[in-house]
């Protein structure tokens, strides 16, 4: 079996960090990007070699595929590895990296395009009998088509662009005025986000619970599960606090989630790390296949504090052709894990707080884990995603694990910016976050 000897980290902020930290105990030499912003950031320190890609803007250099691979073939990388976000889903970058003799570390091309196209792959999923909230493809339809199908739908109906991910290209309907309005404004948004302004229909499910379940496959059909999480604590469709296992489950809707999951992944010949997302509906008690990920996720240090398995390093050795060294019977869950996201930002408004940390401080003790890639002295650049620092907690039980986070988050200190730390407080305060009542509108209902 071949072996890589060099990665390039096609990536930045913590996730470059976490890859590069399983490379270097695999025995393998890094590479990192930047842009000419990410000059001073500690991926680019961390790396054995750094390689200046272009300038600021995403798209000129985190997108730029041409200089990432001429990156590549000039360090004399074997694989690139995506992370999450940028190119991590872009089917036409891997092949790419094929074409130019470079692996990329991820699933196959195929899985790729079909499980990235959220209309094509909630039919897949029908397929493979794992249930699924019936959508309508606008595509082909006239405003009068639409409308009627929403009337028979009835409303509140949520509008999804297919190539949308990251809680972007999503809109709640709640009255029929809006219908034909929004599409159009969200045509427009998703065509110059993602390329691609195909938009589908689904009915809003009143009290849902987000839950996903995190895949572990290899390239001859062995496919295992490592558990579920829970995300539904989140702010315009965007994840905030995470935690597994989720506490709304039961034990059997929790194998069947799994089992459900584990199922679409050997149908679809899946043979990486990926993420199987489901919507659960708390009143009937049943799940609903949303979209499948695949890359490695924010959120994936929950499993791995769970179930003491370091993802990435799976992921890597798949990639270059290993079997499982796993069965399902060897995973063992321990403890409740629960996750942080600290973004630099204004949480009363929503709005990124770049600047200058004049002074930084993460927690420690039992059961805490950092995941970050700032430092004193480092300066928030306003050019990419808010989040600064993943923070997550494990304890022996659910209320153990609260009280812990807690601490954790009153010891954190970032000097200089505005951060969402005094929200996440508040989260982990709130009785119906301690007693389990809510669900993915928690955040607008209850104004933190």
């Amino acid at each position: 079996m071949k072996k890589y000897s060099k990665v390039l980290i096609a990536n930045r902020g913590e996730i470059a960090i976490r890859v590069l930290r399983s490379c270097k105990e695999l025995g393998i030499s890094t590479v990192s990007i930047h842009s000419s912003a990410d000059e001073n950031s500690l991926h680019v320190k961390l790396a054995d070699e750094s390689v200046c890609v272009g300038p600021a803007k995403s798209a000129d250099s985190y997108l730029n595929i041409h200089a990432i691979l001429s990156a590549a073939q000039i360090t004399g990388a074997q694989a690139i590895h995506p992370g999450y976000g940028f190119l991590s889903e872009n089917a036409e970058f891997a092949k790419m990296c094929q074409d130019h003799g470079i692996e990329f570390i991820g699933p196959n091309t195929q899985c790729l395009i079909s499980m990235g196209d959220k209309i094509e792959s909630k039919k897949i999923a029908k397929e493979a009998g794992v249930p699924t909230l019936e959508p309508i493809y606008i595509k082909s339809l006239s405003d009068k088509d639409i409308i009627y199908s929403v009337e028979k739908m009835g409303l509140p109906v949520l509008i999804k662009a297919s190539a949308g991910g990251g809680g972007r290209g999503m809109k709640k309907i709640e009255s029929m005025d809006s219908l034909l309005s929004a599409i159009k404004v969200l045509e427009k948004e998703s065509l110059a986000a993602f390329g691609d302004d195909t938009l589908f229909i689904e009915k809003y499910v009143e009290d849902p619970r987000h839950i996903e379940v995190q895949i572990l496959a290899d390239k001859v059909g062995n496919v295992i599960h490592l558990g579920e999480r829970d995300c539904t604590i989140q702010r315009r469709f965007q994840k905030i606090v995470e935690e597994s296992p989720s506490p709304v489950l039961s034990e059997e809707v929790r194998q069947d989630i799994c089992d459900a999951a584990v199922r679409l992944s050997k149908f679809v010949k899946y043979d990486s790390v990926g993420t199987v997302e489901f919507l659960y509906d708390q009143n009937d008690q049943k799940f609903y296949f949303m979209e499948m990920n695949t890359r490695i996720q924010v959120e994936h240090p929950v499993t791995e504090q769970r179930c003491g398995i370091d993802l990435i390093s799976q992921q890597i050795l798949v990639s270059i052709g290993a079997k499982l060294n796993l069965k399902q019977s060897d995973i063992k869950f321990s403890g409740h894990v629960i996750e942080c996201r600290i973004n630099a930002e204004n949480p009363d408004t929503g709005m990124p707080s770049p600047g200058l940390i004049t002074h930084y401080h993460r927690p420690g003790g039992l059961g805490i884990r950092v995941d970050d890639f700032i430092y004193t002295g480092y300066e928030v650049v306003p050019f990419y995603d808010s989040m600064i620092s993943k923070i997550i907690v494990k304890a022996s039980d659910r209320n153990s694990c609260i009280a812990r986070t807690l601490r954790a988050l009153d010891e954190t200190v970032v000097g200089g910016i505005k951060t969402n730390i005094e929200q996440h407080k508040k989260i982990l305060n709130n009785s119906d976050f301690r007693e389990n009542q809510y669900n993915t509108n928690f955040l607008n209902e209850k104004l933190l």
